[in-house]
C-alpha cells in the first residue's frame, strides 16, 4: 500500500488546500481536526479547550506564548464567551491557522508536525510514537504499514525517525 516510489501517508496527514472558511473544509480535514481536539481535550472535563490546555497544544508545537496570548487566541473564536473553545470554535481557529499559512510544506509546518509525531519530545520518532498519530487519523492502516513506514523513514536503521530523516521522508511524501 505505502511501497510505490512516491509514499503516501493516510488522508489525515496529507497537506491540502487550505480552507478559507469552516463551510469549505473537507470531511477528512474536519476528521483530523476532531481526532486532535479530542487529544486535547481528553484531560478537560467540559469537553473544551481552556487557556490551559491549548497552552499545552501551543508548548507540543514549540510555542511558548504568554498566559495573556493565550487568552486572546481564544478570545477571537469564542463566540459563546465561555472562556473555552469548543470543537465548532476550534474549527474556525484552525482555519485561521490555516489561512495564515498558504504557502504548503513549509519547514515550519514539517517541524510542527514532526513535534506533533515526537510526543515525548526526546527529538525522534519510534515506532509507538508513529503507531499512536497514523491510528489517529481514523484511517485504516495496518500493522505492517506503519512498520514499512518507519522502515521507509529510518535511515540509518536505528529504530526510529530523528528530525533530518523526517525532512527526507516527507519530501517523497504526495
Amino acid at each position: 500500500m505505502y511501497s510505490d516510489n512516491k509514499m503516501k501517508l493516510p488522508i489525515g496527514f496529507q497537506l491540502q488546500k487550505r480552507p478559507k472558511t469552516v463551510e469549505q473544509l473537507t470531511d477528512e480535514q474536519k476528521n483530523e481536526f476532531k481526532a486532535a481536539f479530542d487529544i486535547f481535550v481528553q484531560d478537560a472535563e467540559d469537553g473544551c479547550i481552556s487557556t490551559k490546555e491549548l497552552g499545552k497544544v501551543m508548548r507540543m508545537l514549540g510555542q511558548n506564548p504568554t498566559p495573556e496570548e493565550l487568552q486572546e487566541m481564544i478570545d477571537e473564536v469564542d463566540e459563546d464567551g465561555s472562556g473555552t473553545v469548543d470543537f465548532d470554535e476550534f474549527l474556525v481557529m484552525m482555519v485561521r491557522c490555516m489561512k495564515d499559512d498558504s504557502k504548503g510544506k513549509s519547514e515550519e509546518e514539517l517541524a510542527e508536525l514532526f513535534r506533533m509525531f515526537d510526543k515525548n519530545a526526546d527529538g525522534y520518532i519510534d515506532l509507538d510514537e508513529l503507531k499512536m498519530m497514523l491510528e489517529s487519523t481514523g484511517e485504516a492502516i495496518t500493522e505492517d504499514d506503519i512498520e514499512e513506514l518507519m522502515k521507509d523513514g529510518d535511515k540509518n536503521n536505528d529504530g526510529k525517525i530523528d528530525y533530518d530523516e523526517f525532512l527526507e521522508f516527507m519530501k517523497g511524501v504526495e
